[in-house]
């Protein structure tokens, strides 16, 4: 199963996916902001995104699962 993960630790802001939406590589799914900056997160390989694992106002760390693609 491919997953996307957070590359740093701060909040979810804005999550610019749903389940069924194709991504590919570099494509932005997310915002979060850390140290009052605000961050794209990028997915890191192209699929359709299955599950979303986190919500808006959600605190992620580092290496936290944000979503999984098919």
């Amino acid at each position: 199963m491919k997953q996307i993960a957070s590359m740093m630790a701060g909040v979810v802001i804005d999550i610019l996916v749903k389940p069924g939406d194709e991504v590919t590589d570099g494509t932005e799914v997310a915002i979060l902001e850390s140290m009052k900056m605000q961050l794209p997160v990028p997915a890191d390989q192209s699929g359709k995104v299955k599950e979303i694992k986190i919500a808006s106002g959600d605190f992620v760390n580092e290496g936290d699962v944000l979503m999984t693609l098919e």
